[in-house]
């Protein structure tokens, strides 16, 4: 039993706002790196806690605001989690920079509720995510249980957070297509998302788990979503993907365009599921930001900065960095050392 998350979030704000009423020149879509949580779950080496701390730290150097940075999970379902009570005591507490973490169940939140008393100083985790999926097969396979009762775990989890001061973000899962039941009801995540946002979630993160989805299904699961009795909260969100089929980056502006405001990403495109047979890594978080180059929005994040932590991270995970937009800035800045060198 592995917790995973993987989504577009929707977020609550004003009804009354629309893409041609920005009150700034440039308007911000948020970005969570997930890299550090949902990146490393899936990785088949063990990672000392001191890398996690080490990777967590770069990203917020590199200007990353929103980092994901752990799971209050069991070892036992995913040991890649292992240390995240050390990892979470021990990250530089950055101005600005908002620290997140995965909660499944009320015993992980006790866990954060134990790092809070011991920990001296501001509290080391900010803000925890909860997470459903889509469909009863996936949730099924990922928490042994249906999405009813799923939601019925999760309530009590997020009335003990907000009583705490903690806010609480939700994921839903397997938004376009299920790796067990195939297509997906937009209805139904409609319904699931409206059910998150009642229990007390200030945003919901859908997730194309699978990463089948493209601009055409993603947008008509938007339109679905967005059309309930919480619009007004619906207005804008937050969108994960998958890159399985090389969608990620037209399918996150695609949801931007549609008036999404957050933006899930990985650096190096860093991650995958167990549950989702051919699913490749999240879309990565340096192709995120170049996409959003030249163009009306802006987003926090040093792109050359951020290119480092990619190729630092994957040479330590002796992986290969998925980003191709890291790769032909690697590639720009060995030609033009080449080009110097001869001077």
């Amino acid at each position: 039993m592995t917790y995973w998350s993987t989504r577009p979030v929707l977020r609550a704000v004003p009804s009354t706002r629309s893409l041609a009423t920005a009150v700034s020149p440039k308007e911000i879509v948020r970005i969570v790196e997930v890299g550090p949580r949902d990146g490393l779950q899936n990785e088949k080496a063990v990672i000392p806690p001191a890398t996690k701390i080490e990777l967590v730290n770069r990203l917020a150097r590199a200007g990353s605001n929103i980092i994901e940075a752990g799971s209050f999970v069991s070892p036992k379902w995913v040991p890649q989690m292992a240390g995240t009570f050390e990892v979470m005591s021990k990250v530089e507490k950055t101005p600005g920079v908002i620290h997140q973490v995965l909660v499944p169940n009320m015993k992980g939140l006790e866990g954060v509720f134990s790092l809070h008393e011991t920990h001296k100083g501001p509290r080391p985790v900010d803000e925890i995510a909860i997470f459903t999926a889509a469909t009863d097969a996936f949730a099924k396979a990922n928490t042994n249980c249906t999405v009813t009762e799923s939601l019925a775990r999760l309530a009590p989890v997020t009335r003990a957070a907000l009583d705490r001061g903690l806010k609480v973000r939700g994921y839903v899962s397997v938004v376009i297509t299920c790796p067990y039941s195939g297509k997906v009801d937009y209805k139904r995540v409609r319904d699931i998302t409206r059910e998150l946002f009642e229990m007390g979630c200030y945003e919901v993160s859908l997730g194309d788990t699978v990463g089948t989805g493209n601009p055409t299904s993603v947008g008509e699961m938007l339109e679905t979503v967005m059309k309930t009795s919480l619009v007004d909260k619906l207005a804008a969100g937050d969108i994960f993907f998958h890159d399985t089929f090389g969608m990620g980056v037209a399918n996150a502006m695609k949801a931007v365009e549609m008036g999404v405001r957050t933006l899930d990403s990985s650096v190096a495109g860093l991650g995958g599921c167990p549950y989702s047979p051919g699913a490749t890594g999240n879309v990565a978080t340096e192709d995120i930001l170049y996409a959003l180059q030249d163009t009306r929005f802006t987003a926090a994040g040093d792109l050359d900065a951020l290119v480092d932590v990619g190729f630092w991270i994957s040479e330590q995970l002796r992986r290969n960095n998925e980003s191709r937009v890291a790769k032909a800035i690697r590639a720009r800045r060995v030609r033009e050392q080449s080009v110097k060198a001869k001077l």
